[in-house]
């Protein structure tokens, strides 16, 4: 998905929208729903750093609506999920002094609807460690559109070893 977003929604980035995101960078050939690259019919986030956070601006076409207007609840976990997930994999990847993030999955994950999200502009995402160990971060982040806050979400993302089915997906 290529669009046009206003510079406001850069968080005050220098970076362009055409420098490699975490996901181009690191997992390339991810075919995952919510932040694969390769993946032509998924979300495509696109995660940065920023400071201790990790920020994303995405933008919802209709077939991403549960009613005219407003963000299905389900895509918002999804682009809040790989968002968080894709911060802990940084965190943890910094705190092992590793050359590549660790594969990372969901272990739990808690949405918060705060309001309805309107698809008339792009959606921000933030998220940051709030604890981690050796191999898992808790992480809390928040969706916005509009400069208002829509949903948050705080989760546990694990580091997982060979034999798991995710191991080696990126």
């Amino acid at each position: 998905m290529n669009f046009e977003i206003p510079p406001e929604h850069y968080f005050g980035l220098t970076r362009t929208m055409s420098e490699p995101c975490l996901q181009e960078k690191f997992a390339p050939a991810s075919i995952c729903f919510g932040c694969g690259p390769a993946n032509p019919k998924g979300l495509r986030i696109r995660s940065f750093v920023r400071g201790n956070e990790t920020v994303a601006v995405w933008q919802p076409e209709p077939h991403h609506e549960a009613f005219p207007g407003m963000l299905n609840g389900g895509i918002i976990g999804a682009l809040l999920d790989c968002h968080c997930n894709w911060t802990a994999a940084l965190h943890l990847m910094q705190l092992n002094e590793l050359d590549q993030p660790p594969c990372t999955v969901t272990a739990d994950y808690t949405i918060k609807l705060l309001r309805p999200t309107p698809t008339d502009g792009a959606v921000e995402l933030v998220a940051r460690v709030v604890a981690a160990s050796v191999d898992r971060a808790t992480i809390e982040g928040t969706l916005s559109a509009g400069g208002i806050q829509r949903a948050t979400c705080r989760g546990t993302f694990v580091a997982v070893t060979p034999g798991h089915p995710a191991y080696h997906r990126w």
